[in-house]
This record gives structure tokens, sequence and C-alpha cells, in this order.
């Protein structure tokens, strides 16, 4: 009698029947479907004309979806593959096999779909006790597009030129305006001349092209500077992130400086969540007079240092000998004040536990270092899927 088991890989049934006794009875896909199946999709019908051919249902798409941004896989033609291959994946699709093509236009079809699914999972984790809004912490991150800096290499190259030619010119004068010591009648102009023959100055300096055109696969990117002095071709992510680690807002921008996103991104969290938080936390490049005294008149409590006070919050010198002027705005002196307080700065480290771990986790966890797609509309929805995937994974941890 042999010791092992038997094995037959062309037996009829590879697995049995039931999917549960494969994948567990308490197996991610079980709440995939059935979260999906308790919310109203009929901005993903309403979509769609009643002309054309049949259609895959969109509780079909939007749960394979989910269930593969949740799994990290944010590539159409891979997901297609899955969906041959996995089991978890064949139960959602029921059988069915969409192929990449007809799987990347839901994706790019359905931005408003997605955006009321997002506020519907929030609106049941409110219901739940969880996604409050008390505190929000808000951050961005650079996320790479799918394009080619194709024209980069052309750029600072007439960068340069411009550069050299301003040297040039530099030189020229400057050699004008110094004492000259054959100055006198009879006598050489000096080095004067000599420094002109030697340049070509051009009738004017030629422009440069501006960031937009840098790339011509997707010319809604920019170049923008990460951590470190490095410059990504690719858009900036903007999450705010409630106390309890879920998302309550998204959205992509073109945006270089993060200033220009506190006010515009409260705004958002009120408008997804239907409340006003009573705290923001935000870093350094966040803050401005303008952002503070915004919130302010609005009851919102923001705790972000200017950049001076986060020097010194890291060990810096102290915010009032940085620089040659004495700080006078009223708004910029009372957050000072405040995060110096043993409260304020106690307030102002939660940022880095709420916001930062939910970027990392996009970015290490599920394929969000670099967008499928191309245009602004269509990162901002793939953006959004991401962040409610990650929603739906803070439901299932949380249950």
């Amino acid at each position: 009698m042999s010791r092992f088991l038997s094995y037959n890989p062309e037996q009829a049934y590879l697995i049995p029947p039931e999917v549960k006794q494969v994948l567990g009875a308490d197996h991610l896909v079980w709440f995939v479907h059935a979260m999906v199946e308790r919310l109203d999709l009929g901005g993903f019908v309403a979509a769609y004309s009643e002309e054309g051919g049949v259609l895959y249902h969109p509780s079909l798409m939007l749960k394979v979806w989910l269930y593969a941004y949740l799994l990290g896989v944010t590539s159409s033609r891979r997901l297609e593959q899955r969906i041959r291959e996995d089991l978890a994946f064949r139960y959602l699709a029921g059988g069915l096999q969409p192929d990449y093509w007809a799987l990347n236009a839901f994706r790019r079809r359905h931005g408003r779909g997605l955006n009321d699914v997002f506020v519907q999972i929030l609106e049941v984790a409110q219901q739940l006790g969880m996604a409050r809004v008390g505190t929000v912490a808000i951050d961005s991150t650079r996320v790479k597009a799918n394009a080619s800096a194709d024209r980069m290499e052309r750029v600072e190259e007439q960068r340069e030129q411009r550069a050299h030619k301003r040297r040039a010119i530099r030189r020229w004068q400057k050699a004008c305006d110094g004492e000259d010591p054959n100055e006198g009648a009879g006598t050489s102009v000096g080095t004067a001349c000599e420094q002109l023959q030697q340049v070509r100055v051009p009738a004017q300096l030629p422009a440069l092209p501006k960031a937009a055109k840098r790339s011509r696969s997707d010319g809604d990117s920019r170049f923008l500077r990460e951590r470190g002095g490095r410059f990504v071709l690719g858009y900036t992510g903007e999450l705010a992130v409630s106390e309890d680690h879920f998302i309550v807002a998204a959205r992509v921008t073109q945006n270089a400086q993060d200033a220009a996103a506190l006010v515009p991104m409260v705004d958002e969290v009120e408008r997804r969540c239907r409340r006003r938080p009573r705290r923001v936390l935000a870093d350094s490049g966040f803050y401005s007079n303008q952002n503070v005294a915004e919130l302010s008149a609005r009851g919102i409590e923001v705790y972000s240092p200017d950049p001076n006070l986060a020097r010194e919050l890291n060990g810096g010198p102290a915010a009032t000998t940085v620089g040659r002027m004495t700080p006078s705005d009223p708004h910029l002196l009372r957050m000072r004040e405040k995060l110096r307080s043993p409260v304020g700065r106690q307030r102002y480290q939660q940022r880095k536990s709420l916001v930062e771990p939910v970027i990392g986790i996009l970015k290490e966890q599920r394929g969000m270092r670099r967008f499928r797609l191309r245009g602004m509309d269509k990162v901002g929805i793939e953006w959004l899927l991401a962040a409610l995937a990650y929603n739906l994974g803070r439901l299932y941890a949380t249950r």
C-alpha cells in the first residue's frame, strides 16, 4: 500500500463544487460580494444608453476591480488573466470572462459612479461608528504618470544654452564697466572689444517649452519635485484620513506646492462626509497664513507648522532666530505658540501615524506608485478606486 495520496491532474473535478469549501467562510471575497450587493449602482446603469450590444453587469465589473485593487492588481490585462485562473475572481465574475478591453473601458468610463460608491461606503462606515471626521490628517504624494519624458532632455539642453549665453553677456558687461588701465587718447579700448567679439548676442533668447508640453503621451502630467530634490513626471495624489484610518477624501491634482490644496481638501471632506472636521493636521508644506485664517473663520482648528517652526520641532534652531524678518502675522504667532505647547505638539504628531501609513499601503502594497491610465480625469478615477478599495479593506478588517 502506497503512503502517498492519490494524484491525478486529469481527474474530472479538481476543486469541490462548493467554492466556500476551498476559500473558507471568512474569505475577503464574500465581504466584497456582500458589500457591492447592498450598494445602489444606479449611477452605473444610467451611464449606458438603451441602444447597443449586451454588456457585462456593473456589479460584476465593480466587484472584480475592487477585489483586484485590494490585492494590488491594477493592470486590466493582468486582471483578465486572474479572472480565468483565480477561483475567487472566477466566483465574483460568475463564470464569465470579460477581456482586458471591457475591464479597462469600465474603469475609464465610470468616474461618477465610483464617486457615488465611495460616498456610500463612507456612509456605511459612519453608521457603524467609524470614519469619524473629528480630526482629519491631510497629506500628498507624487505618483508617476504612464508617460515618457521624451522632451525633458531637449528642455534641459536649451536651459543650459540660455544659461551659457547669460554668463557670456554678464562677462562682457563686467568688462565694459570695469576700469581700463589703457584708457586715454590714442590708446585701445582695452579688453571690452575683445570680449565683445567673442560673444554672439541673440536678438531674443528662445522661450523654453512649457512644462505641460514635456510629455507627448500624457500632456496633463507635470514634472514635480519629490523628497530628496528629485523630479518625477506624474501627478500629486492627495488624501484626507480620519482618526481610524479611513480615507475620507481623495483627489489628484497638478499642484507643485501643497499650500494650494489645504482648503480644497477640507471642502472635499465636508462634501463627501457631509460633516465639517473640527481639527485638521497637515505638514509644513500646507501652511500659509491665508489657509489658517480661512479655516479658523470656519471654526476649524488647524495644526500645521510653518517651515521655520517645522525645523525647530525637528531639533533645528528656534523659529524666531531664523531669517532676518521678525514674524508679525497674528495667525502665524498663534500657530507657533499652539504647536510649542505639549498638547499642540502631541496632536500634531498624530499626523504621521494617521495619513503616512495609508500612503505607504497604497504605494507599497496596492501598486499605486505609477498610474495605468493617462489624463487628469482618468488618473483621478484610478486614485479614487484605490481609495475606495482601501476603505473596503478597512471595513473588512474592523468588522
